[in-house]
């Protein structure tokens, strides 16, 4: 990283005050690695998954999403904006990447996928993934900066200035920041319509607008994880039978209990 601090000025439509987060170099890298352990335990072979069930790649300290040719789904592919991301700021991509980029992830199936772990293109994959940890650390910072602005733009004119208070109060330390970046990564800003089930989504706009608080702190963040809790709890209750999202319910919220600042 260029600078000692990264500055996420989220600048907002007029008539609203600006929320500014400060993270030092430091920082921003410890959160990437919290979220590198939170998706695939800190391992460098984790870089490069696909979960039984799933009909994409999951890449990197965030596992981002990269679909195969001719598959899309319901769920935000991130994969290409990282790469985006990383030749913006000059990083080396693979072969493996730059010839597939504009048609998809060059293994179709989670069979093939597996299959070619010890391949050379795969590890060529991997320690490409394993050299840029830093930067993919920024990349999920930068995720957290495009956020709000989404979310407000979507929401409700009524529920605005309270997701605004709500993002304020979880980001006022660098744990919260934590939080923000880890939910965001994992469940998504919650504004995509495909990303619903009975009409009720789960990413970071649907915790922020059940919250009602006013303190900072660890109340802030004990309040974002009940929250938290509640929307994935839903999730899976909403979720279809055959997605068998159940099985997943345990680790989500062990996941959120991170965020509770002591």
């Amino acid at each position: 990283m260029a600078s000692s601090a990264i500055f996420l000025a989220l600048v907002l439509c007029a008539g609203t005050h600006a929320a500014q987060v400060n993270l030092s170099s430091a920082e921003a890298l410890e959160i990437g690695k919290r979220v590198w352990r939170n998706e695939c335990a800190g391992t460098v072979a984790g870089l490069t998954s696909w979960n039984a069930g799933e009909n994409f790649a999951s890449l990197g300290i965030g596992h981002f999403i990269w679909y195969p040719q001719g598959i899309r789904g319901p769920f935000e592919e991130s994969f290409p904006a990282f790469i985006s991301f990383a030749e913006a700021r000059n990083a080396y991509v693979p072969d493996v990447v730059r010839k597939n980029r504009s048609t998809g992830c060059p293994w179709p199936s989670r069979t093939e996928f597996t299959s070619a772990a010890q391949k050379a293109e795969m590890k060529q994959l991997r320690r490409f993934l394993a050299d840029t940890i830093a930067l993919q650390a920024d990349f999920l910072v930068q995720r957290l900066q495009q956020s709000l602005p989404k979310m407000l733009a979507a929401a409700p004119t009524g529920d605005r200035a309270n997701i605004q208070r709500q993002f304020d109060r979880v980001a006022g330390t660098p744990h919260g920041c934590y939080a923000l970046v880890d939910y965001v990564n994992f469940k998504g800003e919650g504004v995509l319509e495909t990303e619903r089930y009975h009409g009720r989504g789960w990413g970071l706009l649907q915790v922020l607008v059940g919250m009602s608080g006013t303190t900072g702190g660890s109340s802030a963040t004990r309040e974002y994880a009940e929250w938290a809790r509640k929307v994935l709890s839903e999730r899976v209750k909403n979720s279809p039978a055959e997605r068998g999202e159940s099985r997943w319910l345990a680790g989500w919220l062990s996941r959120v209990n991170s965020y509770i600042e002591a």
